[in-house]
């Protein structure tokens, strides 16, 4: 079949008001306008593929990762983010990522507006607009995580958002919506990728796509970014009833937890620490001193030594690409459970999984002592307990964005650089490029 093309200048937010609709009734000579249902698979296989790679940049900013000053052309488009310069970064500074989210915004747009009227129907047809909302729903939630405050209920409704796009024909110069408005609208797609979905597993190789797991796990996590514990713990049970396996670091030491045939994997779609940062990005010292290193088969398993560093094993690898895996499911449940102060089923929620990351004798002591946390250090156990489950996969950054704006220390270069705790740059500003086409940003 012919390549499918569509007009790219419509994807970006500095259009005029013209429709991509205009474009898309004409079908080029030579190209495919996406009609059927092979067509707009092989369309969100692209929209899947050109997912942005965010997470990388979040994690530089974070308190796991020491970046050193040996020249790099990498290290150049990083350096200013961990820093934390950004107002005055040079032009040699990677954006983080804000059109590439809204490509993905457009093509669940067309799909779900005009390729609803085209494709033929059928079980294939209902799957990929469940896909379809549920990357939407994603790439919204991801936009409004970088780009706007944290989720409160009592300051949702007029704290500025991101711009919502739900038409084929995107507006100039819109302004954002709210917070509230965004997360309901990302609820909204939710919902509608429930009402679609058709498949509960992917074999390998097509793990990337959204099941009905996949679409429970996002949904859980969104809930529990917005404080919606009952929500949260409802969404992650219902998700475990269809993906609940935990590998056994003390059977299988070896093989990721990220990997795409991990039994953990739920949505293997990310690249969580792109190739070129692993490569110059070591593991902080705050990051080593987190685990037990005798008892925590977590540090052995998720690094390796290089000289006097440590660098990342479970990411940045081609075979290791993780959206959603099971370990979240588990700490989503427990930290909802202690949230709602049910700290008893907190520790059942956990037991699997730290059966699973510490040695025998290890797990039982550290569950022993759960058992007598009260709830502020059962919250502070979780975070720390997040932060070495989940290092290096993206998570770092809005974990400590939502639950403990700590400060954070970066040398570089011999001088020293600070994220004072509560700093306004846990919030980061729209990018430059993304501004000049829309000053109502």
């Amino acid at each position: 079949m012919k390549k499918i093309v569509l007009i790219m200048s419509c994807i970006t937010l500095a259009l005029t008001t013209s429709s991509c609709d205009k474009f898309l009734d004409i079908e080029p000579k030579g190209k495919v306008i996406p009609k059927t249902v092979d067509d707009f698979r092989k369309l969100i296989t692209s929209a899947y593929d050109a997912y942005p790679k965010h997470k990388s940049l979040a994690t530089t900013r974070t308190d796991e990762v020491v970046l050193y000053t040996e020249e790099n052309t990498f290290l150049t488009s990083v350096r200013e983010i961990y820093r934390f310069n950004d107002q005055n970064a040079d032009n040699s500074t990677q954006e983080f990522p804000y059109e590439s989210f809204y490509k993905i915004v457009f093509y669940a747009n067309h799909a779900t507006l005009e390729g609803v009227k085209t494709m033929e129907p059928g079980s294939a047809k209902e799957q990929l607009l469940a896909e379809y909302y549920a990357l939407k729903a994603m790439a919204n939630f991801d936009l409004v995580n970088l780009y706007a405050k944290t989720y409160d209920k009592e300051t949702a409704g007029h704290e500025r958002g991101i711009v919502i796009e739900n038409e084929v024909q995107i507006e100039e110069f819109k302004s954002p919506n709210t917070v509230a408005e965004v997360y309901a609208q990302i609820h909204s797609d939710i919902q509608r990728a429930k009402e679609h979905i058709q498949v509960d597993n992917y074999e390998v190789g097509k793990n990337y796509r959204f099941t009905r797991p996949a679409i429970l796990a996002l949904e859980a996590r969104v809930h529990l970014y917005q404080r919606n514990y009952e929500d949260a713990l409802k969404s992650a049970e219902e998700a475990l009833t269809y993906k609940h396996q935990l590998q056994d670091l003390n059977q299988d030491n070896k093989t990721p937890v990220t990997s795409i045939t991990s039994v953990e994997s739920i949505l293997a779609l990310e690249d969580a620490l792109d190739g070129q940062f692993r490569n110059i990005a070591y593991v902080s010292k705050d990051l080593i001193q987190a685990y037990d290193q005798e008892n925590d088969l977590r540090f052995t398993s998720y690094f390796s030594k290089s000289g006097d560093k440590l660098t990342v094993e479970k990411t940045g690898l081609k075979d290791r690409k993780v959206s959603f895996r099971t370990a979240e499911l588990y700490m989503i449940k427990a930290e909802a459970l202690v949230q709602l102060n049910r700290l008893a089923e907190a520790k059942e929620a956990l037991e699997s999984l730290i059966a699973k990351r510490y040695k025998s004798d290890a797990a039982t002591k550290l569950l022993s002592k759960i058992s007598n946390f009260n709830q502020a250090q059962f919250l502070d156990f979780i975070l720390e307990e997040r932060f070495r489950e989940f290092a290096f996969e993206g998570h770092r950054w809005f974990d400590l964005r939502r639950l403990n704006q700590k400060e954070i220390i970066h040398e570089l270069d011999g001088k020293v650089y600070r994220l004072v705790e509560n700093d306004i740059r846990y919030t980061l500003p729209f990018p430059k490029t993304a501004k000049q086409s829309n000053p109502n940003l």
